[in-house]
């Protein structure tokens, strides 16, 4: 019982945590809602996941024999990241909800596989309680983590479309989006440097 605690509270630490993700789904919940930031949500955990379950099977220790591959995962999850936070930024304050930018499952699920956040945590975590020697807690893991990160994402995009009313003017909608895109590409910018 206290080894599924240690892993919700880890779980619930980083999935809630501020990031690149969860910067993302603020800033849709802001713009589109929670309902249709839903598929980013999903894919974003879905990937996760798939991370997790991955390192615990040992990618994680295979592309730490090839230091080539991190430093390209870095670079190229840095750039995305940045690119995701440019695009943020000069988002158009104003926009009818049916047509603001929605970000998909698919980038959520990229991003998450792109974000040395991510990276960090699952290395971290099946170091921690999944080593590969013992796959139900590897699989208990993920799922739970699965679930636990669905709640702490989605916390965001309902934070997001709480703020709705507060940002339902052009101009602090496109102040808002400029300040969560430069965020992060801080963000980006902080990680690009910290190799």
């Amino acid at each position: 019982m206290t080894l599924f605690l240690a892993m919700a509270s880890f779980a619930m630490a980083l999935s809630i945590s501020p990031g690149p993700v969860n910067m993302v789904t603020l800033v849709s919940g802001v713009n589109n809602g929670v309902i249709r930031t839903l598929p980013f949500v999903t894919g974003a955990c879905v990937g996760f996941t798939a991370l997790l379950y991955m390192t615990g099977l040992g990618i994680g220790a295979l592309l730490q024999n090839y230091p080539h591959v991190m430093d390209i995962l870095h670079f190229g999850g840095t750039a995305f990241i940045f690119y995701i936070g440019m695009r943020l930024a000069f988002a158009k304050g104003g926009l009818e909800k049916s047509q603001a930018r929605l970000p998909k499952f698919h980038e959520g699920f990229l991003l998450q596989w792109l974000n040395p956040k991510a990276w960090i945590a699952c290395l971290s975590g099946v170091g921690a309680f999944a080593s590969g020697e013992n796959e139900a807690n590897l699989m208990i893991f993920c799922f739970l983590y699965f679930l636990i990160c669905s709640v702490g994402v989605g916390f965001w995009a309902v934070l997001g479309a709480g703020a709705q009313h507060f940002l339902d003017d052009e101009k602090r909608l496109k102040i808002f989006n400029r300040t969560m895109g430069a965020i992060l590409c801080g963000v980006a910018i902080y990680l690009l440097f910290e190799m």
